[in-house]
């Protein structure tokens, strides 16, 4: 999975995969590429692209244009979307629900790619019907498109909404985020399991035959010159 840096900004891309054909004339086989690309801020915007070319670099650099060209926003609360949504084209059909902070991004390879480019980092999907790349792909852009923030909902109807189910886990889980003070670094865990164990055995017995053997030298000694 080929990945780039845009020299204008903070755009990425990420090539989900490179498509081979071939049309059959009387020299011979005549192959052609096509490639899926999807471009993304990690911010929020999101775009994908379809390229075809006879070439492979030629076609990657025409589906990131394309890419570029259908950059949309979505909507996000914290890492996740605002709510539920299914997005379908085709018989591709894609599920995408929201999570709590620390979940993460459970998605397979195409879904998540879609998700990572636009900063999604917490979301669970699951896929029904056809799993072709570029189906599944359009599905999850049909499902973004189709998200609202509650703000929006509340101006459309005119009506106060309480809080999500998605904010409501949200500022349930900041309780279990650790939160970084500046100019203090967290400190990690420290297992003291058996340490109390070992010094009294190996450390401390060591010592007291060594510090036994250097006294009873010392009282030995002693003897000695008292003998004498």
């Amino acid at each position: 999975m080929a990945q780039g840096l845009e020299e204008h900004g903070q755009m990425e891309s990420t090539t989900l995969g490179v498509f081979r054909t071939a049309s059959t004339v009387k020299g011979g086989r005549r192959f052609s590429f096509g490639a899926l690309v999807v471009c993304g801020d990690k911010r929020g915007r999101v775009g994908y692209g379809h390229g075809k070319a006879k070439e492979v670099p030629t076609a990657i650099e025409k589906a990131e244009k394309f890419a570029r060209r259908q950059m949309t926003t979505i909507p996000r609360v914290g890492g996740t979307i605002p709510h539920e949504v299914e997005g379908r084209y085709a018989a591709s059909r894609v599920r995408l629900i929201p999570a709590s902070p620390g979940t993460g991004v459970v998605a397979g390879g195409s879904v998540r790619a879609v998700l990572e480019m636009a900063g999604v980092s917490d979301c669970l999907t699951k896929c029904y019907g056809s799993t072709n790349k570029i189906n599944t792909v359009k599905a999850v852009f049909d499902g973004l498109a189709r998200l609202r923030m509650s703000e929006t909902v509340r101006e459309l109807r005119g009506v106060e909404l309480p809080a999500t189910e998605i904010e409501q886990k949200i500022e349930r889980g900041k309780r279990f985020m650790p939160s970084n003070v500046a100019g203090e670094r967290m400190r990690a865990p420290v297992n003291t399991i058996g340490q109390e164990r070992r010094g009294g055995r190996g450390g401390g017995g060591g010592r007291g035959r060594r510090g036994g053997q250097q006294g009873g030298g010392e009282a030995g000694g002693g003897a000695e010159s008292a003998k004498e």
